[in-house]
């Protein structure tokens, strides 16, 4: 993330050429460079895209590829922890070969083919042979958004750590306002991006579309981000005219891993006792590296060391795109008017960021140090680890809630038996080991048991032919519309038609509901035509309200504002500047690997209640949050400028040393060379 700065552009715009440079591009606007303003629009259409497809992954997962939430979540995290993987591949591609600008050509054009592949696997005709709404061949939409995901997940993480520094690059070094105020506009490009996103494609995915048969619109979803895409690359390229294009250098990562590796191998030859030990291992490496290297590694390792529990909190983090989602599947979205997808929830992150982040730097943060207490950024970050676990305390306790409103379902050894009776008549059903159940004219009744054996009696067969003697003569007897409706289908009327004639019905369906219609041979189309259509509630709307997650999304958001931003702070400052890319990196793998605990630990685990899961993961963070507290304290600040100059001081120094004593040494040799000439001289003289 970068710190958002509060300023504002020149007041009066004019072109300026600047000729200082050589090889960078003049023209100036408003005394920015005219290059930034391409590079600005890309990163918004670019994080539009990558949020956009993100917010709906998971239902997508869920309901049109047909997983159970436990593999929609596992696959969900896979391809998080891939998008935090590939930035490193990405800057030494970049630093040691393409350079910059072609990176992000040639990786925008991997990221929006995995685009188009996404939007093309979401449609259901293409498979849908029978046209009953579902994909026939479930293997070709699978293996196609598979192969979109990798896609992206290349593109997307490859541009990564290309396109800011490459921002960067087109400023002169007599703007640094103006790079600063570049950087705040780049920050808030990504946020703006992201929530504009997951508020618009989750709307995309509850249109219907489709060629044969409408079903929900995941291909819309995935096409417009997919569209943006197109633009970003389009808009990048349309400037490239304009662009400074810095060549390669080398990237500093291999470097370190070179030199760490050398120490390593040099260390382990030299494993016998009889070689002196050295005072770091690292000191093992000073028969190939410089010493000032070897210095900023150990600077460097030292911060990489605090980076070792922090993975855990990126594993609590990023299930706000995943669980959190899933839960809000069960829960009420009805705002008065207002109706928010359970997609939709994910768009507090980015609203409450943009409020928060100013607020702690500004408010919370002053306030505290004027109370005299030393909060510094590892404090800071401890809070933000206990405050994310409390976010997952607050998503059991809604758990809970919802868990008291969900319908009974059958277990694994038991079965559950819905009787209808269609007829005109009220029917009596016997089963075994239960008390008789009447059931009334047009009435359904589920029940589960343990067994399924019904008693051949004659009232019993007489209910079972009486339903399935209706069954096979609906067509000729009856009207008949059966209608499940869940939060992906929220409809208040449905019509009924017979060639001109038409019959309105107007109900007001809830999130998660489960109705049957009963259309009797006796209905006729008139203005009170829907009092003769019988309703039966097979599974109640969904009553715990969303807005009961909003706790948890502080909490975790607030969490995120004292963890990361402080974190990203924190390192920056513990480090050497050309290291910088090094801890990036670093930071980025911790993201990477929070994602892959999400699949270890939901795997060994195998907890029957969400809510218990939600709890392990909170008990799992906290118990990090207090190693880390302790590491923490036992951690010394250092100022790597100054270490570095007293570093240089301390070699030149000894360069100074080394070349007084080479002088004497040589002083000692010119004068035993002229009183040995002496000598020779009497000697030959005599």
């Amino acid at each position: 993330m970068f710190t958002a700065h509060n300023e504002s552009l020149t007041d009066k715009c004019f072109f300026l050429y600047n000729t200082e440079e050589v090889g960078r591009p003049s023209k100036d606007v408003c005394g920015y460079p005219l290059s930034i303003f391409f590079i600005v629009v890309n990163e918004f259409c670019e994080r539009f895209s990558y949020y956009g497809m993100r917010a709906v992954l998971v239902l997508y997962f869920k309901y049109f590829l047909q997983w159970d939430e436990d593999l929609a979540t596992s696959i969900y995290h896979t391809f998080v922890a891939l998008c935090y993987l590939t930035p490193i591949l990405g800057a030494i591609v970049a630093d040691s070969w393409l350079g910059k600008f072609k990176t992000i050509i040639y990786l925008s054009i991997v990221y929006t083919i995995g685009q188009v592949a996404m939007a093309v696997s979401a449609v259901h005709d293409i498979t849908d042979s029978n046209r009953d709404g579902t994909p026939d061949n479930m293997t070709f939409h699978v293996v196609l958004s598979m192969v979109g995901l990798f896609l992206i997940a290349l593109g997307t993480g490859g541009i990564k750590p290309c396109v800011a520094a490459f921002g960067g690059d087109q400023f002169s070094e007599h703007q640094d306002k103006q790079r600063r105020t570049f950087f705040s506009v780049f920050y808030l490009c990504i946020n703006g991006g992201s929530l504009l996103s997951t508020i618009i494609t989750p709307i995309l995915r509850g249109q219907e579309c489709g060629i044969y048969s409408q079903q929900k619109c995941y291909s819309l979803a995935f096409g417009v981000p997919a569209a943006l895409m197109v633009v970003a690359l389009v808009v990048f390229i349309v400037g490239s005219g304009m662009y400074y294009k810095a060549e390669p250098e080398g990237n500093i990562m291999l470097d370190v891993c070179k030199c760490i590796g050398f120490a390593i191998k040099n260390r382990y030859r030299h494993r016998s006792k009889q070689y002196p030990k050295r005072q770091h291992w690292m000191d093992w490496a000073e028969e190939k590296y410089d010493k000032l290297l070897i210095a900023q590694i150990k600077m460097v390792l030292k911060v990489l060391f605090l980076y070792i529990p922090l993975p855990m909190f990126w594993t609590l983090f990023d299930q706000k795109g995943s669980r959190w989602t899933l839960q809000a599947t069960t829960m009420n979205g009805y705002f008065g008017q207002l109706v928010i997808q359970p997609d939709q929830m994910q768009t507090f992150n980015p609203i409450l960021i943009l409020t928060l982040v100013p607020i702690m730097d500004s408010v919370i943060y002053p306030l505290i140090k004027k109370c005299g207490f030393n909060f510094t950024p590892l404090k800071r970050m401890t809070v933000g680890m206990f405050l994310a676990a409390m976010a997952f305390v607050c998503a059991a306790l809604v758990q809970v809630e919802i868990d008291k409103t969900l319908p009974v379902f059958p277990s694994a050894s038991q079965s559950q038996l819905k009787l209808l009776n269609m007829g005109s008549s009220a029917v009596t059903v016997n089963l075994t080991g239960n008390e008789s159940l009447t059931l009334n004219a047009a009435q359904v009744c589920r029940l589960i048991y343990n067994t399924m054996r019904m008693e051949s009696k004659d009232y019993v067969s007489t209910l079972t032919n009486l339903l399935f003697l209706h069954s096979n003569n609906l067509c000729k007897q009856y009207y008949s519309f059966l209608a499940i409706f869940s939060f992906l289908m929220i409809r208040n009327k449905f019509s009924l038609s017979s060639g001109s004639q038409s019959c309105e019905y107007i109900k007001d369906f809830g999130f998660g509901s489960s109705y049957t219609f009963f259309i009797p041979s006796t209905f006729v189309f008139g203005p009170n035509c829907q009092d003769s259509i019988t309703v039966v509630e097979d599974i109640e709307p969904n009553s715990v309200h969303m807005a009961l997650q909003i706790p948890q999304y502080f909490f975790i958001t607030a969490g995120e504002v004292m963890f990361s931003v402080t974190g990203l702070e924190f390192s920056y400052s513990q480090a050497p500047s050309n290291m910088k890319a090094v801890l990036q990196a670093g930071w980025l793998f911790t993201v990477a690997v929070g994602n892959f605990i999400v699949l270890i630990v939901a795997e060994i685990a195998k907890l029957p209640n969400k809510w218990a899961e939600y709890v392990l993961f909170a008990s799992l963070l906290v118990l990090v949050c207090i190693i880390f507290s302790i590491m923490a304290y036992f951690y010394t600040y250092i100022d790597p400028s100054e270490i570095e100059v007293q570093f240089r001081k301390k070699v030149d120094d000894d360069e100074d040393d080394k070349d007084k004593q080479q002088k004497a040494e040589i002083e000692m040799v010119r004068r035993d060379s002229a009183e040995s000439y002496d000598d020779n001289y009497k000697q030959s003289k005599m």
